[in-house]
């Protein structure tokens, strides 16, 4: 859990990051800073989103996270069940090996080595695959997140959007009247629960 926080953490900071500085550039107008649109009397240009408290919020990373556990502990116990079944066909060739022919015992041993390689491999797969599905939500709340920044960047009329978390502080102090985390968490839910509609 906490390497998918930390990977949550970095994704959500270079979503908002990139997402600030693509609304910041649409906004350029090739005119003189003097002559760039200020932010409104009541609002900052820079905010910044708590990045923990986000992913903690927001309805859409806890379903992910809910169906990237349920995945790995399908997953897991999927190859416990297969590896202990192994294991018991080993055990069970231990005892009988002493009174088996010698032809047999080499039949069973290639036999036991091929279903050993074939656990191994499915293993693997298996784990490339929880990667796969892994990056691909990971790619989806990065999407979800990159979107929702850059459009509330510009309906707010803010120039930047950074992100704070302790896991990865870039923003090691930020006055809490920049802090919009809670107006960004409800409307990514108000926009996820009409999504799931």
């Amino acid at each position: 859990m906490k390497t998918t926080n930390s990977i949550f953490t970095k994704i959500t900071l270079g979503l908002l990051i990139a997402g600030s500085m693509a609304a910041c550039n649409n906004n350029k107008t090739g005119s003189t800073p003097a002559a760039t649109t200020p932010a409104t009397a009541d609002k900052e240009p820079i905010v910044y989103v708590n990045s923990d408290t986000l992913l903690s919020k927001y309805d859409y990373a806890k379903d992910m996270s809910k169906r990237l556990n349920d995945k790995g502990t399908s997953a897991k116990s999927d190859l416990e069940s297969k590896g202990q079944a192994f294991q018991r066909e080993v055990a069970d060739y231990q005892r009988a090996q002493a009174t088996l022919p010698a032809d047999q015992r080499q039949k069973t041993e290639q036999r036991l080595q091929r279903e050993q390689q074939q656990l191994q491999t499915y293993q693997q797969n298996a784990s490339a695959q929880f990667q796969s599905d892994q990056a691909t939500e990971n790619g989806k709340l990065y999407d979800k997140i990159a979107d929702f920044a850059k459009q509330y960047a510009k309906d707010k009329g803010y120039k930047m959007v950074l992100t704070y978390s302790k896991a990865n502080p870039t923003v090691l102090y930020g006055d809490p009247a920049l802090d919009v985390t809670a107006d960004v968490v409800k409307r990514l839910n108000e926009a996820y629960s009409k999504e799931k509609k």
